[in-house]
C-alpha cells in the first residue's frame, strides 16, 4: 500500500524479515492511522537500510517534506551503531529520520519475552498509543528512548487517531 507523500507519512525501513513482523504487529493496533505507514521491504543488514536510504529515499524526503523514516536495526550489541547510522544521515533530513531497534537482534527479545515479532510489534504499539514505557523499557529496547521519544513528537499527531 501506498501513502499520499503530499501529507504527513512514514516510512518504516526494516533491515530483516524478523524486524518488519514486529512492524506488521505494529500496523494492528486500532488506533493507528494505517493510511500514514508505508513498511518498505527489508534491506537485508543494517548497512543496507543506510545505503537504501541515501540512494533511493533522502533524494525522495528533499522532494516531499511530509515524508518521516524509521530505520529498525538490530544494534547488535554494538555501542557505535546509532552514532555512525546517525553521521550517516545528511542534515537536512536529520529531523525526519528516527533510528529504532532491539540492542541485540530480535530473536533474543522474542526469546526473553516468550512473544512472537508480531505480538511484539502490537505490545509497542500499545505502549505508543497510551504513553506507557512497559515493553519499551525492557532492557533491550529501553536504550531507543531519547530517538523514540523525539519521534513521538513528530508523528503521534497524524499516527495514532
Amino acid at each position: 500500500m501506498s501513502v499520499n507523500r503530499d501529507k504527513p507519512c512514514l516510512f518504516v525501513l526494516p533491515e530483516d524479515d524478523a524486524n518488519r513482523q514486529i512492524v506488521n504487529g505494529f500496523r494492528l493496533n486500532p488506533n493507528l492511522n494505517d493510511r500514514a505507514i508505508q513498511v518498505l521491504p527489508p534491506a537485508r543488514g543494517w548497512k543496507k537500510v543506510v545505503e537504501k536510504f541515501t540512494k533511493e529515499h533522502a533524494p525522495e524526503m528533499r522532494q516531499y517534506s511530509e515524508i518521516m523514516i524509521v530505520f529498525l536495526i538490530d544494534f547488535d550489541e554494538s555501542e557505535n551503531r546509532l552514532s555512525y547510522v546517525q553521521s550517516q544521515i545528511p542534515d537536512d533530513l536529520k529531523e525526519r529520520v528516527f533510528v529504532l531497534g532491539v540492542l541485540s537482534e530480535p530473536e533474543r527479545l522474542k526469546k526473553d519475552i516468550n512473544k512472537n515479532f508480531e505480538k511484539i510489534g502490537e505490545a509497542l504499539a500499545k505502549d505508543c498509543s497510551d504513553n506507557t514505557n512497559e515493553l519499551w523499557g525492557h532492557p533491550l529496547l529501553e536504550h531507543n528512548k531519547a530517538e523514540l521519544d523525539r519521534m513521538i513528537l513528530a508523528v503521534k499527531p497524524f499516527l495514532f487517531n
